[in-house]
């Protein structure tokens, strides 16, 4: 896996892929930023990833994956990220800093094209306006909710609660007091104070998050 640009998002990615035991190969410009990071990732090296020569000493080609970390200069990150789809690489993830960086990263060649404080805000505007206890969006238009069960489906399994009828969710995994998630079946019951993932169209698992806590 190659990362290209090491500011907090590049480094965070980096650190924690070698931390799994990721072969990585990260690239800054800034060899004060390559030096303080030396000692906690194997392959690091200062280099200008908008020249194509730079990426080919290094290698990059050989790598099936790449992720362009660069925000804050546009003109750097949309050129690297043209290089590497010169350079053919077959899997290629890109941050962009607004809409508009992401339409462009898309139309270069980019597959993934992720807006970390978009995404975030996102998630966060979920989680303090509703019910949730934490919020995924996995689609465009489908979710993953962590929630409490509303007291009307709670004592009963729930193969005869009809929620996916009702309200067109289905609880995936349940959690009770003291215990580790579990897959839900059609025999779960649900008890007061267990935590529950339901999955389902975004509108719909925002809907049954409103039906509140027991």
């Amino acid at each position: 896996m190659v990362v290209i640009g090491l500011g907090r998002f590049g480094t965070s990615i980096a650190l924690e892929l070698a931390r799994r035991g990721t072969e990585v190969l990260a690239i800054d410009s800034r060899a004060k930023t390559v030096q303080a990071l030396s000692g906690q990732i194997t392959h690091i090296a200062t280099a200008d990833a908008t020249d194509i020569e730079a990426l080919r000493q290094l290698g990059v080609q050989d790598f099936y994956r790449a992720v362009v970390a660069i925000g804050s200069d546009l003109e750097a990150s949309i050129l690297t990220a043209s290089l590497l789809v010169e350079l053919e690489i077959d899997d290629i993830w890109a941050k962009a800093v607004s809409q508009q960086h992401g339409r462009i990263l898309s139309r270069l060649g980019v597959h993934h094209v992720v807006l970390p404080e978009h995404d975030m805000g996102e998630r966060v505007a979920h989680l303090v306006s509703g019910r949730m206890l934490d919020y995924l969006e996995v689609d465009e238009n489908f979710a993953l909710i962590k929630t409490r069960p509303p007291k009307e489906i709670v004592g009963m399994p729930l193969g005869r609660t009809g929620l996916r009828r009702k309200y067109g969710v289905t609880v995936v995994a349940v959690k009770s007091e003291g215990e580790e998630f579990t897959y839900a079946s059609a025999e779960t019951e649900l008890m007061y104070g267990d935590i529950i993932v339901v999955a389902g169209p975004t509108d719909r698992v925002e809907r049954f998050a409103e039906l509140g806590f027991t």
